[in-house]
C-alpha cells in the first residue's frame, strides 16, 4: 500500500430512517464536528449557507501528532438524497502541495445514501491525497515505514468514520 496510489477506506450502517432525513443530517456540515474526534469545527465559506456544488467551507482540525490545522473543503458531487461528496484542500499550503486546488485535493470525502426497505443505507468514505498531508510529510520522513503509517492513519479515520455513522443512525432513528 502507498500514498501515491490513493488509499481509501469506508464503512456503513443502516438506518431506520428514510433517505430525506438521513440527507438532511449528513449535509449538515457542523455534524460530523461534534461526532469526530479529529474535526474541530466547520462553517460554510463565501456566500454559501447550505449545500450545493461548488460551495465551501472550513474546516478546523487537531490531531495529537500534526497539531491543528485548517483545511478548505470544495462540495465536488451532489446528488440530491443519494450522494454528497467534497475535496479536502490546504488553503494555507501547510504541506508543501502549492495552491489549494479541489482537482488535487488532501483527501475526498463522501456520503453515498441508497433507499431500503425500512431505511436507508449511509455509507461513508475517504480517499487519501493525492496532494501532500500530514501523513505524506511523515512518509517522506519515514519512508521505510510507509505502509504501517497508511495503515495507522486509515484506522484512525476508520475510527471516525464509525462514529460519525453511528452518530447519524441515533439521530435520524431519535427523529424518525
Amino acid at each position: 500500500m502507498r500514498y501515491a496510489d490513493g488509499p481509501s477506506v469506508h464503512d456503513e450502517v443502516r438506518i431506520a430512517a428514510a433517505p430525506p432525513e438521513v440527507w438532511r443530517l449528513v449535509t449538515d456540515i457542523g455534524l460530523p464536528a461534534r461526532l469526530s474526534p479529529e474535526l474541530q469545527r466547520t462553517e460554510w465559506l463565501d456566500d454559501a449557507t447550505g449545500p450545493r456544488l461548488g460551495a465551501r467551507f472550513a474546516g478546523h482540525n487537531r490531531h495529537p501528532l500534526v497539531g491543528e490545522w485548517r483545511t478548505v473543503s470544495h462540495v465536488v458531487d451532489m446528488d440530491l438524497e443519494r450522494r454528497f461528496a467534497w475535496a479536502v484542500t490546504d488553503p494555507d499550503n501547510r504541506f508543501g502541495g502549492g495552491p489549494a486546488d479541489p482537482a488535487h485535493p488532501l483527501a475526498t470525502w463522501a456520503f453515498d445514501l441508497r433507499p431500503e426497505e425500512g431505511g436507508t443505507l449511509l455509507r461513508h468514505s475517504a480517499r487519501l491525497g493525492p496532494a501532500p498531508s500530514g501523513l505524506s510529510a511523515a512518509i517522506d520522513r519515514m519512508p521505510e515505514r510507509e505502509e504501517e503509517l497508511l495503515t495507522r492513519r486509515l484506522g484512525e479515520l476508520r475510527t471516525g468514520i464509525r462514529a460519525t455513522l453511528e452518530g447519524v443512525k441515533r439521530l435520524a432513528e431519535e427523529q424518525a
